[in-house]
């Protein structure tokens, strides 16, 4: 794919949507990191129901660390892995306690130091919170970027090295909400629906289907 391409794509992008943001519900870096903690394999409506219940009453990490492993897992336990991911949180909220004076860091080190931090939540986190232009690689953006050949790679770490050296530097702040977004109601896995793709016309994909 070349280069004008692309800048149509991204352009078309910011027109339908000027203000994308995730579909996680938080009001700071730190409801966000925990979110994003518990949205691995999980839906953002099944943490989104969750964390509706747990953050009113616990939304820092002294008053998350408070509630123990087993005051935790009650509030997230319909989330999927919920065992693995309440150890990790309670973790995380120590390390933070201890080693960042409560608050989140916002460098990718020392974000992926913490107990259930991998890079791609670190990405989310840098990006949505800090605004730095990172690219969080999940399956949407795998498939969207092997499919329209915007990013094409075998792995998610390469998809993501060739996204932040091809997509234009004025959208590069939001393209990790669009290329989800795109992916997850349009570009979906099993039957993607080109018929009402805003960017059909630009897209290299080869089966095109016509819902």
């Amino acid at each position: 794919m070349n280069k004008q391409k692309r800048e149509q794509i991204f352009k078309r992008f910011k027109e339908n949507n000027p203000e994308p943001t995730t579909e996680l519900e938080y009001s700071s870096p730190f409801e966000l990191l925990i979110a994003v903690i518990l949205s691995a394999q999980a839906t953002d409506v099944g943490v989104n129901k969750a964390t509706r219940k747990l953050y009113p009453v616990a939304n820092t990490p002294e008053s998350i660390y408070a509630l123990g492993v087993d005051g935790l897992k009650e509030y997230i336990k319909t989330i999927g892995l919920y065992n693995a991911k309440a150890e990790n949180v309670i973790k995380t909220c120590k390390a933070l306690i201890e080693q960042h004076q409560s608050q989140v860091p916002d460098t990718r080190e020392a974000l992926e130091a913490l107990p259930g931090v991998g890079r791609k939540t670190a990405n989310v986190v840098l990006n949505t919170a800090f605004g730095q232009p990172t690219m969080a690689v999940d399956t949407h953006i795998y498939r969207v970027s092997n499919r329209t050949k915007i990013a094409p790679g075998k792995n998610v770490l390469e998809v993501e090295k060739k996204l932040l050296k091809f997509v234009p530097k004025d959208y590069l702040i939001d393209a990790h909400h669009w290329l989800i977004l795109h992916g997850r109601y349009t570009c979906i896995a099993r039957k993607p629906r080109c018929g009402s793709c805003i960017i059909e016309d630009l897209c290299e994909f080869k089966q095109k289907t016509e819902i």
